[in-house]
């Protein structure tokens, strides 16, 4: 993607502009940003993912004033005609492709920070109220009109909830602006900017959205990760103490022990590139729902692309795909960092890599990972 072209999707600005003047820092809000979009999923399909065990969904409908939530799978949902009631499918991107591809429009963002699409389906009046996210999104009006009203009041993540209600709705929601989108537009907010949209007649609307972890799960995980490679000598020592004496403090720690500790963990992380080689597993880790059907090694002459499922970065010395990680060097490793920018790699480029590599890329495709393209880089049936 060239960062520097002036985009529609952005109003008018590039890439490089955008995230210089507006992310993490102020709303924008851009008229037919998508001119001519078409809803990814009928009403119908979304019906039918939010009633599948694999899919993540929610109902949340405010009937008679009293709001409910619930929890998906969702078999049944109210008759269309019903107002105030929302269908969230969250990750749309990962069973339609189309969802997909309107995601990837929003890669000049880090892949390590794009989480998913979700889409909202709601009736007249739907919607679930004033909140806040902690993360950036854009807001894309589908299908259908939305109001969106919007303020500030959220920035610092500490609005008041109203109590004895199944959805986290803001106590005091004070508007500063108001918005009615229609199919095309898009509006973009920083986290902690509060909103409310409310479904005007039949309304679709998809949200991007980004992954922000908390420094303390991520230390969890990346921890964890690194005191579960029992290849590494730091984890092959277990704890022995022959010179312990008799106690008359047995509720003590021994000091022993907390150096042992200590020493664990200072280990793991001055292990070279370990550190690295974690938070890489860790980012592209599928989700718990995603599931991926077994493949057929890629056939001669057609090109590669990773299933849209699959999630794939690299840093300086590794290659990483779905929790896993690869070193790589040479003109393996450009042509797997192209493959994960590009999520795609030519007949030609796959005919450039090593034989490891190509083995290597085989093994993906009879996992589901990668799939077969034809030379226009279309993916094969």
């Amino acid at each position: 993607m060239n960062i520097q072209a002036k985009l529609p999707l952005l109003g008018g600005l590039s890439p490089e502009q955008f995230m210089r003047r507006h992310w993490q820092k102020k709303p924008l809000l851009v008229r037919q940003a998508l001119p001519g979009i078409r809803p990814p999923a009928s009403r119908s399909e979304l019906a039918a993912l939010a009633a599948s065990e694999d899919v993540e969904s929610r109902l949340v409908s405010q009937f008679n004033g009293k709001w409910a939530l619930k929890q998906g799978p969702v078999a049944k949902l109210p008759p269309f005609s019903k107002p105030g009631w929302t269908l969230l499918v969250q990750g749309l991107d990962l069973h339609v492709q189309a969802a997909h591809d309107l995601l990837a429009q929003f890669r000049f963002v880090p892949e390590a920070r794009l989480d998913d699409l979700m889409i909202s389906y709601a009736s007249d009046g739907g919607g679930v109220g004033p909140h806040f996210d902690s993360y950036d999104v854009f807001l894309i009006q589908i299908h259908g009109q939305r109001r969106w009203r919007i303020g500030r009041q959220g920035v610092a993540t500490t609005g008041a909830l109203r109590e004895g209600v199944p959805v986290k709705l803001l106590a005091d929601f004070e508007p500063e602006e108001e918005f009615v989108l229609e199919a095309g537009d898009m509006l973009y907010l920083p986290p902690g900017w509060a909103h409310d949209g409310i479904a005007i007649g039949e309304c679709m609307t998809c949200s991007v959205g980004f992954r922000t972890p908390w420094r303390a799960e991520l230390a969890r995980e990346l921890l964890q990760r690194l005191m579960d490679d029992d290849s590494k000598s730091y984890a092959n020592r277990m704890y022995a103490d022959p010179k312990q004496p008799a106690t008359e403090a047995p509720g003590l720690v021994p000091q022993q022990l907390l150096d042992f500790s200590r020493d664990a963990v200072e280990r793991a992380l001055r292990e070279p590139l370990a550190l690295e080689r974690a938070l890489g597993e860790a980012l592209t880790e599928p989700k718990p729902r995603v599931w991926f059907e077994p493949g057929e090694p890629l056939p001669a002459g057609a090109g590669a692309r990773l299933d849209r499922r699959s999630r794939m970065m690299y840093d300086a010395a590794h290659v990483f795909i779905n929790g896993e990680s690869f070193r790589a060097g040479g003109r393996d490793a450009r042509l797997m960092r192209a493959f994960a920018d590009q999520r795609e790699l030519s007949a030609k480029q796959l005919g450039q890599l090593s034989a490891d590599a190509r083995e290597l890329l085989d093994l993906w495709a009879e996992d589901g990972w990668v799939r077969a393209a034809s030379s226009g880089g279309h993916a094969e049936a």
